[in-house]
């Protein structure tokens, strides 16, 4: 229905000018400014008590519509967007040392990724203005996203992608009906491209964050979050950036949030890039507010391939300055290594993307940035696809031939599966000396799914050293930061015993360790893993090689 009372004002980041919504915008009309931000009515919102209005609502976005950049809501576009599932991510965060760690999984939107936000409130704002034929440039997710809530809305969208854009998802978006344009060359260029079109056809260019409705979009991710936490802010924001639009906008929806009574603090942000293209890191770490673009991205994860983040990184910058955070970068190996990880402690499937936010996490957890005790939310933003191929290869699962022409069975040999099959049959006794119960039970849950492993859990420190005196194991794994005994001292304890010295120790530790105590370490140990980076296969060899 239409919403007569409703007030929306558009205001310059840069002058400060403020002039009412009623159309696109490209630039301030004082100044030229091309970044505008909404403004609504949060006195009236707060008079007239809308958080107890929302609680009353269906679950999803449009929920907060009130908060949205639509005058009617019978504009509006929806496919079931929006109230993700907030994921306490308990196995992982007890890898990394984070006791809050949720995971805002953004999956389980209708074509699979936080796109979708974006999509609903920016074909729902297109068809409000009339707009019937629209252009926008992405590196994937968001092509298909628009693709969708366009062939619902009757919108003909042109997409414009880059040539690194897996075929897999631009054949997504042709299924949409739209009309699917390849450029050889970045996602920069590609943008060039798409302007110079929407130009030249008089169609509407959709302008990523530069777009009213795209920013707006995002900071729905705020309100859900501050609800599903019990109406409270979490410590840190974490999610991977190409252009920077999503920890924007969730941070203008915490703006609104701390301006309506409703929460007290502005989450810090935990801005990750892929490593190949990381201008936003490097002139972070550099203390630079403006940063200088990459020309050649050197990443194979095309969603993150945006060399020049423009006036997004000196928001960002801006953000982290006034509200704390930090920018991490993580290679692609780091990425995939974290999508292997997710998948086997919290049974999620992500993109690359969204691995690269969780590879980032583990950098700030092990350095101490983030603490264990702080509420962490990190947009999981997409699902796995399709980079399954390039994580494990065509033979991802093992050929078992029990045909009558398979007169044997044949079970390819592959790294650590041929180790553990030359090890004796016996059972072997591992000590995990860990003062986190959970932790020590996914630990012992690692090792008994892939071996004949007798494991003894000790809680803590006093406790592992007895433990290991009694039942003599034939390996210990030990984590270093415990209350009571920590690591360092375990292990001076075990190799000064002439009973105990003998027995190899494989240590466990969250913590990035100096080079002090990493001397300390050196000769003593067999293994030192990083929790948040190791995997099974990782451990599992580490016990192979300790146990040879």
């Amino acid at each position: 229905m239409s919403n007569h009372n409703k007030r929306i004002d558009l205001q310059c980041i840069h002058c400060g000018y403020i002039v009412p919504y009623t159309r696109p915008m490209a630039a301030c009309p004082e100044c030229g400014e091309n970044i505008l931000k909404a403004r609504y009515d949060l006195d009236y919102l707060r008079e007239t008590r809308w958080i107890e209005r929302i609680a009353e609502r269906e679950p999803g976005l449009w929920r907060y519509h009130e908060l949205l950049p639509i005058y009617d809501t019978r504009n509006i576009v929806s496919l079931g967007e929006g109230w993700t599932p907030l994921l306490h991510a308990r196995n992982l965060g007890m890898m990394i040392g984070l006791k809050n760690l949720y995971i805002k999984d953004e999956r389980q939107g209708p074509t699979a990724s936080f796109k979708d936000r974006q999509a609903s409130v920016a074909i729902s704002a297109m068809r409000e203005q009339g707009i019937n034929e629209a252009v926008v440039a992405s590196t994937g997710n968001v092509a298909i996203a628009y693709s969708a809530y366009a062939a619902r809305a009757g919108i003909k969208m042109w997409t414009f992608l880059t040539s690194m854009v897996p075929g897999e998802k631009m054949r997504e978006c042709a299924i949409y009906g739209g009309e699917v344009i390849k450029v050889t060359g970045t996602y920069d260029q590609a943008k060039v491209v798409a302007a110079s079109f929407a130009d030249s056809k008089g169609l509407f260019l959709d302008r990523g964050i530069k777009s009213i409705a795209a920013v707006e979009s995002m900071k729905t991710m705020a309100f859900e979050m501050v609800e599903q936490l019990g109406w409270r802010s979490p410590d840190w924001f974490i999610q991977s950036v190409s252009g920077g639009m999503g920890p924007i906008g969730v941070a203008k929806g915490f703006e609104e949030l701390i301006a309506l009574g409703v929460v007290d603090k502005m989450p810090a942000l935990g801005v990750v890039q892929s490593q190949g293209c990381a201008p936003m890191v490097r002139a972070f770490k550099n203390g630079q507010r403006v940063a200088t673009p990459v020309e050649n991205p050197q990443t194979v994860i095309a969603t993150l391939s945006t060399g020049n983040p423009g006036r997004a990184y000196e928001l960002l910058y801006d953000l982290i300055g006034q509200n704390g955070g930090s920018m991490e970068d993580a290679s692609d190996e780091e990425a995939f290594n974290a999508t292997r990880l997710l998948a086997r402690t919290e049974g999620l499937s992500v993109e690359p993307a969204t691995a690269v936010a969780f590879a980032g996490l583990f950098k700030m957890a092990r350095r101490g940035i983030i603490k264990p005790d702080e509420i962490v939310v990190i947009n999981c933003s997409g699902h796995t696809f399709p980079v399954e191929t390039q994580i494990l290869g065509d033979r991802f699962a093992h050929l078992v031939d029990v045909s009558e022409q398979g007169a044997r069975i044949s079970v390819p040999e592959e790294g650590l599966l041929s180790a553990l099959e030359q090890m004796e049959e016996a059972i072997r006794r591992v000590v995990v000396i860990e003062d986190n119960p959970d932790a020590g039970r996914l630990i012992s849950r690692i090792l008994q799914a892939r071996g004949n492993y007798e494991v003894h859990l000790a809680d803590g420190g006093a406790e592992g050293i007895v433990l290991v005196e009694r039942v003599h194991p034939d390996l210990v794994i030990t984590d270093l930061m415990m209350p009571d005994i920590d690591g360092f001292k375990i292990i001076d304890a075990l190799k000064a015993d002439e009973n105990t010295r003998h027995i190899p120790i494989i240590v466990l530790t969250a913590k990035e360790l100096t080079v002090q105590e990493r001397e300390r370490l050196n000769g003593q140990i067999e293994s030192l893993l990083q929790k948040g980076s190791f995997m099974d296969e990782d451990l599992l060899q580490s016990i192979v090689d300790a146990l040879k």
